[in-house]
């Protein structure tokens, strides 16, 4: 079965939506982003989060320690960077944190996702240029990968079952196109998984 990732919650209500909807994962956004949220509100979200979801940490070039305080408090179960960390510090992170890392990269040409196919990190995301843009990329540019890699950029409920027979990915992952008005929409979020889980 093709996982769900829901990213970008910040409101309690945006909790209820997902806790009915019932996706696989579920990302909260540490880096700078509209939708940012403390650790803080991230704890008082992750409390009331159904304890099926598994929470997702989004960072970008955080120090370690910074993370590794979000997993001890139990804030989240995965870590998802979008910087420039390279192997050495995904080791220590895994080594330091030992939970799962998941390692976005942008596709802009064939190969990229190539590159990063003994990477330390137990998955990828393979997004279009700058993430979180709502912006899809060719998927043709994927190729052939022998890591697990979750699909994001651009998908929404209208295109993700094209997604899914051209990529195969492990998961699909999804922010701005389950938002109205920039927060995230109930039908929306709804729509979109039960197009992937009723096909897949």
């Amino acid at each position: 079965m093709i996982k769900v990732k829901i990213c970008g919650l910040f409101r309690s209500r945006d909790i209820e939506a997902v806790t009915a909807a019932k996706p696989d994962y579920i990302g909260f956004v540490f880096a700078e982003s509209r939708r940012k949220v403390t650790p803080g509100q991230a704890l008082q979200l992750r409390n009331a989060l159904h304890p099926d979801i598994i929470p997702v940490g989004v960072f970008v070039d955080e120090p370690p320690r910074n993370i590794l305080s979000l997993v001890n408090e139990g804030v989240i179960d995965i870590i998802q960077l979008h910087g420039l960390e390279d192997e050495e510090y995904i080791q220590k992170l895994k080594l330091l944190t030992g939970r799962p890392v998941i390692k976005a990269i942008s596709v802009q040409n064939k190969g990229d996702a190539q590159k990063w196919s003994k990477t330390a990190a137990d998955y990828l995301l393979l997004d279009h240029s700058g993430g979180g843009t709502g912006k899809s990329f060719d998927w043709d540019l994927i190729g052939a990968i022998n890591k697990s890699y979750f699909l994001a950029g651009g998908l929404g409920a209208e295109n993700v079952m094209e997604a899914i027979r051209k990529t195969t990915p492990f998961a699909v992952d999804v922010s701005s196109n389950v938002e109205t008005d920039g927060v995230k929409d109930t039908v929306k979020i709804n729509e979109f998984i039960r197009r992937v889980r009723d096909e897949y």
